[in-house]
């Protein structure tokens, strides 16, 4: 990264307040994304206790499973991807510093470790997400460029672990209704991951990487993400029987996902790689409307 101050306000701040070798570091922690990690790790905690939240072990689970782990897993994919154009939660990415995989690895290394201070089901969760994310963008493994491996990594991390992570910082067993739920967010981000390809295929072809989308092309993998929202919802409405809850209130969500999907199916012939990445945060925003239904739906009845 130069010296040059940037376009943008808050990253000029920044960069005057940190100079931009040590700002390069902390843009590829991709700071924009922990409001989403941090909403979709507490949903697990927040389903199970309620409101009544203990600080210390909360705040020590988001560290690790949000900071640590999430911005080490985005920071030592930057470093191997070597992207130049729009990256997820970054616009202009300054180019990766010289030791941005080593001191990736020690975030997840840090991750891993400070995992086991907490409830072993967290720490186990916890490592296995270290582990998936070396295999993920760690050559010669490398599993994001590899179709079909990519996909299930993130089904697992995200989709699954993160809420079951939440919820196991906590202590408490797991419930069928966060279980259903949580397989529920594994298709469900079938449902997003392609949107998260679709204004990437140029930089990933460049690179020689077999994503999802490059392999099965834009329009087949637009009607996968339409298949696994559905099943999700299905799954979501298990979930929510098991509380003796009405499913039919899953409506707002359901038609959030339909309402980014359908027009995107229509029109995606015509669309250019910046609508497409602007698509990829309406799905972030019916991302978001699927967590709030769900905590009103699955909020635990003895708090």
């Amino acid at each position: 990264m130069t010296g040059e101050i940037p376009s943008y306000p808050i990253r000029a701040f920044f960069q005057r307040l940190l100079g931009p070798r040590v700002l390069a570091y902390l843009l590829h922690l991709r700071p924009l994304e922990w409001p989403i990690m941090t909403a979709h790790f507490l949903l697990g905690t927040l389903l199970a206790t309620g409101w009544a939240l203990r600080t210390r072990p909360t705040l020590l689970g988001w560290l690790v499973f949000v900071v640590l782990l999430n911005g080490g897993t985005l920071a030592i994919n930057s470093a191997f991807d070597k992207d130049e154009g729009d990256i997820g939660y970054l616009k202009a990415p300054p180019r990766p510093p010289d030791h941005l995989a080593a001191f990736s690895s020690v975030l997840l290394v840090a991750s891993a470790l400070l995992g086991f201070l907490l409830p072993r089901p967290f720490g186990l969760l916890n490592l296995a997400c270290v582990v998936m994310s070396v295999l993920y963008s760690v050559p010669p493994v490398r599993l994001k460029a590899r179709a079909g491996w990519d996909l299930l990594i993130n089904c697992l991390g995200f989709g699954l672990f993160t809420p079951l992570a939440g919820w196991a910082l906590t202590g408490r067993p797991f419930d069928g209704g966060i279980l259903w739920a949580s397989w529920g967010f594994a298709f469900l981000f079938a449902a997003l991951y392609p949107m998260t390809q679709i204004y990437q295929v140029a930089e990933d072809s460049r690179r020689g990487d077999r994503t999802l989308v490059i392999r099965v092309g834009v329009g087949r993998s637009l009607a996968l993400a339409l298949m696994a929202a559905l099943v999700a919802h299905l799954l979501f409405g298990v979930a929510v029987l098991t509380l003796r809850r009405n499913p039919l209130f899953l409506g707002p969500s359901l038609a959030a996902w339909l309402g980014v999907l359908l027009p995107w199916m229509a029109g995606w012939h015509n669309w250019t790689d910046r609508r497409h990445e602007t698509g990829m945060y309406w799905g972030l925003g019916a991302w978001a409307v699927t967590d709030l239904s769900l905590l009103v739906l699955l909020w635990p009845p003895t708090f």
